[in-house]
């Protein structure tokens, strides 16, 4: 597989605008935790080496470029709380953490390229969604890294507060030991009551 690129972020420089943000966010799919995501504007001059798709890379590296990217790029995070994700359901959420990324950004954007096929509908800039853009553009993938590095970190600080879920190894998926901790320990404060598995215990104890 190919390593992803700049042409993306080229092309929309080419086009007149001059501050293009990638886009991610990570967290969809655990059933406890904040939804996270990152915007990221990349200095072509000091672009890290190695960047790549979060999930192609080792804890260890992407904290490395994590730390780089905090260096020499314009980086935002922001989330959606378990609360809004089960208030207005979990895409929702995603885009709503992506949308407040882009706000953070102190360098405001003018171009955002967005990992996966929609662009979120309050965004206030144009916008081009990329599927697989996290393994494509390079401002994408550096947004996956660090919107993974800091909401890893979270579940870390959680799993410290809340042990016996595993939320340090697993960062809140649905692996076979948390589903099994949730039936043991019952649902916490930050499981989203709107996924199945943790609704369904809910459901089980009325």
């Amino acid at each position: 597989m190919s390593n992803p690129d700049y042409r993306y972020e080229a092309e929309a420089l080419a086009g007149g605008f001059a501050f293009v943000a990638g886009v991610d966010e990570v967290g969809r799919g655990p059933l406890a935790g904040p939804v996270t995501a990152a915007a990221v504007i990349l200095d072509v001059d000091h672009i890290p080496e190695g960047l790549n798709d979060s999930k192609r890379l080792s804890a260890k590296r992407r904290q490395v470029l994590n730390d780089q990217l905090m260096q020499c790029a314009v980086v935002s995070i922001a989330h959606a709380s378990v609360a809004e994700i089960d208030q207005i359901n979990i895409l929702r959420a995603a885009h709503l953490a992506m949308e407040r990324a882009v706000a953070g950004l102190k360098q405001p954007a003018d171009m955002a390229l967005i990992d996966g096929n929609m662009i979120p509908r309050n965004l206030t800039i144009p916008a081009r969604a990329i599927i697989k853009g996290d393994a494509i553009s390079l401002s994408i993938a550096a947004a996956s890294i660090v919107a993974k590095t800091a909401r890893d970190a979270i579940m870390w600080d959680l799993a410290q507060q809340f042990p016996g879920y595993g939320w340090e190894t697993n960062a809140g998926y649905p692996s076979k030991s948390h589903k099994l901790a949730l039936q043991n320990l019952g649902v916490t404060p930050h499981h989203r009551r709107s996924f199945k598995p943790v609704h369904n215990i809910l459901y089980q104890e009325k």
